[in-house]
């Protein structure tokens, strides 16, 4: 069921600045993630430290 009479301008005015945001919140989100991303690869594991071996500190 629809409404009787509907001012499709009127809605596109309305619904403007809420589609504007929801855009906004989906750029921030995507340049969040990149950054995240981009630390993570940052802080990967040398290529020639593939020891394996975790380094202890001996107590007195």
């Amino acid at each position: 069921m629809t409404a009787p009479s509907t001012n499709i301008e009127k809605q596109k005015k309305r619904h403007r600045p809420a589609l504007l945001g929801m855009a906004a919140v989906v750029i921030f989100a995507g340049v969040l993630l990149l950054g995240y991303l981009t630390v993570l690869a940052e802080r990967g594991t040398p290529a020639n430290d593939v020891s394996g071996e975790i380094a202890v500190e001996p107590s007195q």
